[in-house]
């Protein structure tokens, strides 16, 4: 079983930055690749970054590319999604996942979800 814990959410006003971290149990998750999804108010929950296992490769939605980065930090059981130049349609709940597909843009491709963490932007 792979715990996942989102932390990092808050409020930002627009054109700031935020970092979230997706800090995961063991050795198990270096083998899972690691997705972020985002789901606002009201909206389906929508792909926004994913990571290999490896950290070799990555692959971001087009409404976020140039804007956010995903990495895995050196011990590879944290993932990061640095965020900059946040804009008020950012606002959601942030979640990672983990799972055995890449690149995987679709929920149901990931087997494993956190709790999710809130970012707000404000304008």
């Amino acid at each position: 079983q792979v715990q996942l814990v989102e932390s990092g959410g808050g409020l930002v006003q627009a054109g700031g930055s935020l970092r979230l971290s997706c800090a995961a149990s063991g050795r198990t998750f270096r083998s899972y690749n690691i997705g972020w999804f985002r789901q606002a108010a009201g909206k389906e929950r929508e792909f926004v970054a994913a990571i290999t296992s490896s950290g070799g490769r990555t692959s971001y939605s087009d409404s976020v590319k140039g804007r956010l980065t995903i990495s895995r930090g050196n011990a590879k059981n944290t993932v990061y999604l640095q965020m900059s130049s946040l804009k008020p349609e950012d606002t959601a709940v942030y979640y990672c996942a983990a799972g055995r597909v890449y690149p995987a843009a679709l929920s149901t491709g990931y087997d494993y979800w956190g709790q999710g963490t809130q970012v707000t932007v404000s304008s």
